[in-house]
């Protein structure tokens, strides 16, 4: 674009994301997002609530109000109030608020069928909220609700209300396609006419993705004149959810041209903080966030890769603090095993790689998920070598009452040593892992590396003799990052299978 406009990002995922079934912050955790938006990833503006929703709310807010005072972020924190004179207001001062986001009603048949009232009525009591709002000093920004439609239904009453306002004080008037009816040639349609018809205001597009069409539709808004956009973490929102911030914030910049203030290291790990927050986990395959989105399935992939990054673009994964991974199965190929090699530092004869590709499409094949962490196991199974595994299971006896520690007689292998310890501890899985470490206390380079995330899964079905797996990421000395998995009828069992590769893994990287 010849003349890159300036666009800000306003998100709503502490407002309108939590409109999604299910999702609902303890306050807590609003601060602590509101936090991590404005101070980590720096957007422009957020909208936290809406006002008089409960005791608990306001105190969230006035929390968050109170942290952004101290950081000077406070005029660019925004609660959602309504046409109410002065109730909202008050809610929003009392929680040391500065800015309403005024839901007035875009649409005719939402102002006569839905508010009973004339659009004049409708207008006189707009007016008398924001006498309100200025004698309290609070800063106004109107919502057009479900402005789409208005729009195309009676775009006379869209041009007349915002005419009896725009010589208000109001920083924003926000166009809202409050239900995701609009394709991108419509949205440029109408905000080309409302930005032309209303030079002097400013506008901000708000989608909603029923669609699948937000982020076009967010890109033809900027074509149109919009200078800012409404977004959420993860598209939370109600029904098909809001616009994608990552998918936004890196489809203005890489497509549009256009620079923007977010910081895109922390695009991922915000992502994955209202993942843990919220309950509602984002696709393996959703644009920039996704697990699988960095990952190289088809060996033809890798090995273009390893010759020239010729399936490297612009969207790199170093840009959000990510890693490009290439997948081990069915259809990997012998750079699919090269990469995955030197990723790990291990190097192997090409006979000797031929026989562990074989052996990896075997398994792929059947289906089973191969990790790079299970490559020292395969390489060792293949190549005749206990190496990779130092430390073996040969026993293990739980006891978990109801009430009271539990506790294990655990007899491992270490070396073709066998070796046993009793432990007690909060669960099964906490009293082995302390028995286990009692064991290895002599063997410092099979110390088990720190646990970060533990997570279990049976199959679908409802078969109570449904193998179990156990997941575990664990964080190494180095801070590399690995996850091993155990299966098997019990998931405790599972859990120390996964342990015991996390261990034999660590020491399998002396597998040259």
């Amino acid at each position: 674009m010849p003349n890159k406009p300036q666009i800000t990002l306003m998100d709503t995922t502490l407002r309108d994301g939590e409109q999604t079934q299910g999702v609902s912050f303890a306050p807590s955790e609003k601060v602590s997002l509101a936090q991590a938006l404005l101070g980590r990833l720096k957007v422009d503006r957020i909208e936290v609530a809406s006002a008089g929703v409960s005791a608990g709310e306001q105190e969230a807010v006035r929390k968050i109000n109170a942290w952004a005072k101290d950081k000077g972020y406070l005029e660019r924190v925004e609660v959602l109030g309504f046409v109410d004179h002065n109730r909202s207001i008050d809610w929003i001062v009392g929680a040391g608020g500065k800015v309403i986001n005024l839901l007035t009603k875009g649409s005719e048949n939402h102002c006569r069928k839905q508010l009973r009232q004339t659009p004049e009525q409708h207008i006189e009591n707009i007016h008398k909220t924001i006498d309100y709002a200025e004698q309290q000093g609070v800063n106004v920004n109107v919502y057009l609700e479900d402005w789409s439609n208005g729009y195309r239904d009676a775009p006379e009453y869209v041009y007349h209300l915002v005419e009896s306002l725009k010589d208000r004080k109001i920083g924003h008037f926000m166009l809202p396609d409050t239900l995701g009816v609009m394709s991108p040639d419509e949205v440029t349609a109408a905000i080309g006419d409302m930005v032309t018809r209303f030079p002097a205001l400013s506008f901000d597009f708000h989608p909603h993705n029923d669609y699948g069409l937000a982020t076009a539709n967010v890109m033809a808004a900027v074509d149109a004149g919009i200078h800012s956009i409404h977004c959420t973490v993860n598209c939370l929102g109600e029904r098909a959810g809001n616009a994608s911030l990552a998918e936004v914030a890196v489809v203005l910049r890489d497509k549009m041209g256009i620079d923007l203030n977010i910081a895109e290291e922390h695009i991922v790990d915000i992502s994955q903080m209202v993942e843990s927050f919220s309950g509602k986990f984002v696709a393996c395959n959703a644009p920039i966030l996704g697990s699988d989105v960095f990952t190289q399935t088809a060996g033809i992939h890798a090995d273009g890769d390893k010759k020239a990054n010729l399936y490297v673009t612009h969207l790199t994964p170093e840009r959000f603090a990510r890693k490009r991974t290439y997948a081990l199965g069915k259809l990997a190929g012998k750079a699919s095993l090269e990469q995955n090699l030197d990723e790990m530092g291990i190097s192997l004869s090409d006979e000797d790689q031929k026989k562990v590709l074989a052996k990896v499409i075997q398994l792929g094949d059947s289906k089973q998920i191969i990790t790079p962490e299970d490559l020292p196991f395969i390489i060792a199974d293949v190549l005749g070598s206990n190496d990779a595994a130092r430390v073996m299971l040969i026993d293990c006896a739980t006891f978990s009452p109801l009430s009271g520690k539990s506790s294990v007689e655990l007899t491992v292998s270490v070396d073709g040593k066998t070796l046993s310890e009793k432990g007690e501890g909060n669960g099964a899985y906490d009293a082995f892992a302390r028995a286990l470490d009692e064991i290895l206390i002599d063997y410092p380079e099979l110390t088990r590396p720190k646990l970060i995330d533990y997570q279990v899964h049976i199959p679908k079905g409802g078969k109570t003799n449904a193998l179990t797996e156990a997941s575990i990421t664990w964080e190494l000395a180095t801070g590399r990052k690995m996850t091993t998995r155990g299966v098997h009828s019990n998931q405790v069992v599972a859990a120390m299978y996964a342990t015991l590769k996390a261990i034999n893994s660590n020491a399998g990287e002396l597998v040259q």
